[in-house]
């Protein structure tokens, strides 16, 4: 019965949602794993893929706070944090909250702003709250950051660090739709209005805070087996150890593909994980955690491929 009303919340979701983007299929049972498990998403894709629509669409669907920030190369951390402003009638500093203050967070072009800005969201992403002036500001646990990012143009951005990708969940990338599917957004968008709203595209917010937090229970409680776990620990460190890859993927990953698994395999209305729960999860996971080697590089090798490599190495539990 709890895993039905995981199912009817995310059906719910994806109803909203197909409102507005045709296809994409894959990209939003991603985004909904991790809205699931507490992940953060970068969505990486040609410029009008339509990214930032699906992460509106998809932030639309529930009655949490959206807050978007439009990242740009003069755009400073406090543009993002907020800052303390002196108040003359109170004669004290008064906290004046940045957008970071909210719940679906929208990072539209996350790698046009320099590393200091895009340091911002760092101790946000990690441990949901920020400090201001030697204060912590909570933002709850059901912040979340959608960020997308154009991997054509490089003229005038500032590539994520390390450090920031470890913290996103996913990496998804969004492919061009299929020649069907391209006809059918050329017909619903062809005619509407340049304003995008979430009343002009008729999307509901059916998905409350109170929704949320049971789902994310309900995913917590999902079976990972001993056995499927050392499958887990094993993959991320065979990525430490193979002639491909220079850094590997950390142990946080292997946690977060835990803690994945488990939401992946609810949405399929299970409460145990299978294999190919992790074998599906784990490229977006991955792809983005691992610097590929040299040789790799000389050779033209594709962090999928590595990843590929990787889950055709390590034998999976039966």
């Amino acid at each position: 019965m709890e895993l039905q009303l995981v199912g009817e919340i995310t059906k719910a979701i994806l109803n909203e949602v197909s409102k507005v983007i045709v296809g994409q299929a894959n990209s939003l049972e991603l985004m909904l794993t991790s809205l699931l498990c507490g992940g953060h998403v970068l969505l990486e894709g040609a410029p009008g893929s339509g990214k930032t629509l699906m992460a509106q669409a998809f932030a639309w669907s529930m009655s949490l706070k959206f807050g978007r920030i439009q990242f740009t190369p003069d755009l400073m951390p406090g543009d993002v944090l907020g800052t303390n402003l002196f108040n003359f009638q109170t004669n004290a500093f008064v906290l004046t909250p940045g957008p970071i203050f909210t719940q679906i967070l929208l990072g539209d072009e996350i790698n046009r702003a320099p590393p200091k800005t895009q340091a911002a969201l760092l101790q946000a992403m990690s441990e949901r709250s920020v400090t201001i002036d030697r204060k912590d500001y909570d933002l709850g646990e059901e912040f979340m950051v959608i960020a997308t990012q154009n991997p054509i143009e490089q003229q005038g951005t500032y590539p994520l660090p390390e450090a920031q990708l470890d913290r996103f969940l996913f990496k998804i990338a969004a492919d061009y739709p299929t020649e069907s599917e391209e006809l059918a957004i050329v017909l619903k968008h062809g005619q509407a209005s340049p304003k995008r709203t979430q009343t002009s595209y008729q999307v509901n917010s059916v998905v409350t805070k109170e929704h949320l937090t049971y789902a994310r229970a309900v995913a917590s409680q999902v079976k990972l087996s001993e056995e499927l776990a050392k499958y887990i620990v094993l993959l991320i460190r065979a990525s430490r150890n193979h002639p491909l890859i220079e850094t590997g993927a950390s142990t946080r990953a292997a946690t977060l593909l835990a803690m994945a698994s488990r939401a992946y395999a609810a949405l399929k209305g299970r409460d145990y994980v299978i294999p190919d729960d992790i074998k599906t999860l784990f490229p977006p996971l991955a792809r983005h955690r691992l610097i590929l080697s040299p040789a790799a590089d000389i050779e033209g090798v594709t962090s999928d491929e590595a990843v590929t490599a990787l889950i055709n190495q390590v034998p999976a539990p039966r």
